[in-house]
């Protein structure tokens, strides 16, 4: 059945199209992913979806009585605690408990037989009412939703003390206590914790309604959607399947539309050459031949008609990252030794250790509130420590990108900012920033003006051109674009220094990073693998007797490399095969023919030497 559907819209912000003419039916019980880059219009698509907004042409029809659930704007609720203002999702369930237990009160006087008997019927029907719509399950449901969002600490507060990042999932969590028709999403995971995540996930899984959501956590959108709606130049594509499924989908559409086009193109050349030739040979005749000129007149006839395939945009715009790492460092980077942090009676940590070496990735996970940020801040000396040791090693050059970059920035223009700490011309400054995606008077907005993506890009064309061997990221992908968060993954893989990182973003610390730290309870657990291989362990360590206060597990994960002074022949073999693989596609570049694939026969060579490269740089430092 469909619940929504949207015919020939079209928005307009002063003159600026964000879309034209689309069209899409949403069916009941559908769970969309919205994706595409930033600025392309999916919170305005949703806004439009919501009846937040007016559409400035086409039409929306929505089925009668459809109740929809969308976290505009997070409502003042004054001097509301967090449990009242969640129990507001239960306004109807409420009035009708109160009734109930006003009856109950009433058929306690003295009453006829007939008048208590109808007052009896009347709570019995009442009372049915409230069990079916849930009434009896109020408590149980709130006391779910606020422990899988993290919140249960927070419902005796008032609302109005919380944070931005804590009045945000009050009101995610009020949006799913509501329990909607259709639930609109956008970018749910942006304040929650790892734990939060993978809850959500779960339990919009068994959510009964309809789901739209916006998200940038690719195992999000795995988990919870099985139709993606991809917005690209004010145009709309469905794909009935989930993220991964989307990218492979997507990548042979291009890679099929491409080959028709090239097959278009080898039959336009072969067409005008043909005319061509008849036109030439007429001319030649003596007298010239008016039926080789009719010929090549009803061929270029035939070639006026055929209906031009435009070029398949396979080099989208993205963001030009390329970090290039300055002097090296010395071996050890960052050592903490019994480092404690409290703030007033609240304890974040005690005797936590933490060793991160040069080249090595390293993420520090765990739930909100466990004082990951704090760790960051201690190291750039922001915080001090209450006991303990930090040190930073030799020829250090930190690089430190923050959640809440540019705050101190708000009235000033994006090229000065960017111009204060790298240091060119104003012309050059402006062809770098063309490659962060800020072109023509766009260098020229305020900084309050900016998304909090697009305050993420200048800051990382900040850091990309200065000289730097320490990364320290807090939250680098929030408010990026998928595609944004790939060219930043690319750009870090091949980063010549050393990475440490916060985040909740599980797929981007699968793929960048070697190494974890699990802040938890006080105690910083320690593993040598990616955030999947972290979590197996840390379940595991949870079961055993707790020695000390950091507990390091040695096992070595799947595909994980740990290389030693003794691990000589190790590296050397690689390098073998990695040479042997480089020779073999070398071959296949000489034999092949098809653009495309010597493109990509070309690029793999590339990964190949630079993995080499590193290869050859660690048996250096071995021997």
């Amino acid at each position: 059945m469909i619940i929504c559907s949207i015919n020939h819209i079209s928005k307009s912000y002063g003159g600026n199209t964000i879309f034209k003419d689309l069209s899409f039916e949403v069916h009941e019980g559908s769970r969309i992913g919205l994706v595409g880059r930033n600025g392309g219009g999916k919170t305005t698509l949703i806004k439009l979806i919501a009846n937040q907004e007016p559409v400035d042409e086409g039409i929306i029809h929505w089925r009668k009585g459809l109740n929809i659930g969308y976290l505009a704007q997070i409502p003042d609720y004054k001097s509301l605690t967090v449990r009242e203002v969640l129990k507001t999702a239960f306004g109807k369930l409420i009035q009708t408990e109160l009734r109930l237990q006003e009856m109950e009160h009433e058929m306690a006087q003295e009453f006829t037989p007939i008048d208590l008997q109808r007052l009896m019927d009347q709570y019995g029907i009442l009372q049915d009412e409230f069990i079916l719509n849930g009434g009896y399950e109020m408590e149980a449901q709130l006391d779910r939703i606020a422990s899988g969002l993290n919140i249960t600490h927070l419902q005796e507060q008032t609302f109005a003390a919380l944070s931005g990042g804590e009045k945000t999932k009050v009101g995610l969590g009020l949006s799913l206590l509501r329990n909607p028709d259709l639930l609109l999403l956008d970018e749910p995971t942006n304040h929650l914790d790892l734990e939060a995540i993978e809850w959500l996930g779960s339990y919009l899984n068994d959510y009964k309604g309809t789901i739209i959501l916006i998200s940038h956590d690719r195992y999000f959108l795995d988990e919870v959607v099985t139709i993606v709606l991809e917005m690209e130049d004010g145009e709309v594509q469905l794909f009935h399947t989930n993220f991964s499924g989307y990218v492979k989908e997507k990548e042979e559409k291009l890679l099929r539309e491409f080959q028709e086009y090239q097959e278009q193109q080898r039959k336009i050349k072969k067409m005008k050459e043909a005319i061509k030739r008849l036109r030439d040979w007429a001319n030649r005749s003596n007298p010239p031949s008016a039926a080789l000129h009719k010929r090549a007149t009803n061929m270029q006839r035939a070639l006026d008609r055929i209906e031009k395939l435009e070029r398949p945009k396979i080099d989208v715009k993205k963001l030009a990252i390329d970090f290039d790492a300055g002097d090296r460092s010395g071996k050890d980077v960052i050592v903490l030794e019994g480092v404690s942090k409290s703030f007033g009676t609240h304890n974040l940590f005690n005797e936590v250790n933490m060793l991160v070496q040069f080249k090595e990735r390293t993420a520090i996970v765990g739930d909100n509130g466990t004082g990951k940020s704090t760790l960051l801040k201690m190291i750039l000396k922001e915080v001090e420590t209450d006991r303990g040791v930090i040190k930073v090693g030799s020829n250090v050059k930190m690089g430190y990108l923050s959640q809440h970059v540019f705050q101190d920035f708000a009235d000033e223009q994006v090229i000065d900012v960017f111009r204060s700490e790298v240091v060119v011309n104003e012309g050059e400054a402006r062809h770098i920033l063309a490659k962060f995606l800020f072109y023509g008077q766009a260098v020229f907005r305020k900084v309050n003006q900016l998304s909090g993506g697009e305050r993420m890009r200048l800051r990382l064309a900040q850091l990309m051109y200065q000289d730097i061997n320490l990364l320290i990221l807090d939250e680098p992908t929030n408010h990026l674009d998928i595609d944004s968060c790939e060219v930043l993954e690319e750009a870090l893989e091949k980063f010549n220094g050393t990475i440490l990182a916060v985040s909740h973003d599980r797929y981007f610390i699968n793929k960048i990073f070697t190494k974890t730290y699990w802040l938890q309870n006080g105690r910083l657990h320690h593993f040598d693998g990616n955030y999947d291989w972290a979590k197996v362990k840390l379940a595991q360590s949870v079961s055993k007797p707790i020695v000390s206060k950091v507990v390091v597990d040695k096992t070595i994960p799947p595909k994980a490399t740990k290389v030693g002074k003794t691990k000589t022949e190790e590296i050397e073999e690689k390098i073998e095969q990695i040479e042997s693989d480089i020779s073999d596609l070398k071959q296949r570049l000489e034999k092949e023919s098809e653009l495309e694939l010597l493109q990509k026969i070309f690029q793999e060579i590339e990964v190949r030497e630079s993995e080499r490269d590193q290869l050859y740089a660690l048996l250096d430092e071995v021997i």
